[in-house]
This record gives C-alpha cells, sequence and structure tokens, in this order.
C-alpha cells in the first residue's frame, strides 16, 4: 500500500477556505495524482482540506470520506503553547519548545517524551494518545494492525491500494510522527510540511512478513512546479 498524506493548499484562515493560489495548488495535485490513481480518499472535516481534495476526487470518480479525525482542531487541542498573554500557537513555532524538544532527557524517553517533567503544564502526553489511537484505528481500517512499542505493523490484509488522507499542518506532522514511530519532539522540531506538500509512506512487506513503513517523499512539491506555480515554502522561502 501507499499513502499520501497532503496538506491542504495555500489556506485562507479567516474564512475557512481556500486562497485562488490554494484553488490552483489543489488543481495541480489532481493533475499528480491522476497520473497513477488513488483508490481511496479520505480528507478532514475542515473546509480547506476537503476543498484541496476535491479536485481530485472528481477527476478519479472517488466519494471522500469525511474524518473528523483528521481536522487540525484536534492537534491543536494538545499541540500549543502560549505565546503572549492572549495568544497561543504551535510548540514547534517556538524557540523555547524547539529547545526543550531536544534536550537528551527528553529524547531518552524515546516514545515516553511526554511524561518527561519539562511539560508537566501542557496536554501533551493526552494528545499523543488520543492522535495514536487514531493513526492505529486508521491504519487497521486498511489493513495494518500497529505495534507501535516495537515499531512495526502486522499485516491484517496485505493490499496495493494508494490511498490519500488530506489534512493539515499541525496535524499531519503529528499523524506522521506516531504512523512512523518518531517521537513527536523529533519529528516535529525537524520537519514541516508545505502548502499541499505530499509525503507518500510505502508499507510493504519484508522478509519476516511483517511492514516497517518507508517514506518515499516527504512533502513533494512537483506538482506546483509542473504547472508553473510558485514553489515558495509557506509563502516565504523560495525553493
Amino acid at each position: 500500500m501507499l499513502l499520501y498524506v497532503i496538506r491542504h493548499g495555500d489556506p485562507d484562515y479567516p474564512n475557512n477556505t481556500l486562497t485562488p493560489q490554494g484553488f490552483k495548488q489543489a488543481d495541480a495535485l489532481a493533475k499528480r495524482l491522476s497520473v497513477f490513481g488513488l483508490d481511496e480518499i479520505y480528507t478532514s472535516s475542515l473546509p480547506r482540506a476537503y476543498l484541496t481534495a476535491k479536485p481530485t476526487a472528481e477527476a478519479l470518480g472517488i466519494e471522500p470520506v469525511m474524518c473528523d479525525w483528521a481536522m487540525e482542531d484536534v492537534a491543536w487541542r494538545y499541540f500549543t503553547v502560549p505565546y503572549d498573554e492572549v495568544n497561543v500557537t504551535w510548540a514547534f513555532f517556538t524557540a523555547k519548545y524547539n529547545r526543550l524538544f531536544n534536550r537528551p532527557e527528553v529524547l531518552a524517553l524515546g516514545r515516553d517524551w511526554a511524561s518527561s517533567p519539562l511539560f508537566e503544564d501542557r496536554k501533551f502526553k493526552e494528545g499523543v494518545e488520543v492522535i495514536q489511537k487514531s493513526v492505529d484505528d486508521f491504519l487497521l481500517s486498511l489493513g495494518y494492525k500497529h505495534d507501535p512499542a516495537n515499531g512495526i505493523y502486522t499485516p491484517v490484509n496485505h493490499n496495493d491500494k494508494r490511498v490519500a488522507l488530506f489534512c493539515h499542518q499541525g496535524f499531519g506532522i503529528a499523524f506522521l510522527s506516531m504512523l512512523l514511530d518518531i517521537p513527536y519532539p523529533l519529528y516535529a522540531s525537524h520537519f514541516d510540511i508545505g502548502h499541499s506538500g505530499m509525503t507518500v509512506v510505502e508499507f510493504s512487506l519484508n522478509s519476516e512478513g511483517l511492514v516497517i513503513p518507508k517514506t518515499l517523499q516527504h512533502s513533494n512539491d512537483s506538482h506546483l512546479y509542473k504547472e508553473g506555480l510558485p514553489t515558495k515554502y509557506q509563502n516565504a522561502i523560495n525553493i
């Protein structure tokens, strides 16, 4: 199985939709994903995600499955921190938490990183539990039973499907870290996902009949280049 985890296009956050640029990015994705096709499409229930999925779904004649568990709000509840007296932001947007995430004593805890006393005033541990369950339930529905403690998946129904999940930056980072069994502090502080970025994860059987997911591409935006659209990370850095 190939799993495509795709962030929504350039967002119009105040109106919970896409900008004109975002709609162009969604169309470019549809052209790219139509080359080899998809078998199933899942999308966060938020408009900026399902509007990104819509051109692909229409091109391939697939009815998307709406997933409340993949909404940005889910991760926002747990992985944000205060940055002034009123507002909050993603922990990975802050110098303080990126530094804490890479402290030796945090990294030494591995999967149990959220139990560090450094985070006792945060909801990180609860967030890990909630999103890990969503990851495991979703992958089981696709045919793969997760054993997070050992970083493997047991095939319940191994298949050659191509499956896409359209979601968000903050949720996508949490989702991918837990799917790949990479501790969230490492993943969140060292990886990011651009607008309409496409991450492709392969679920193939090894010689022992088990699966260790492998990332083939991370936040790929070749569809933008192909259509002559700006490949500007977060509308700020030309790449």
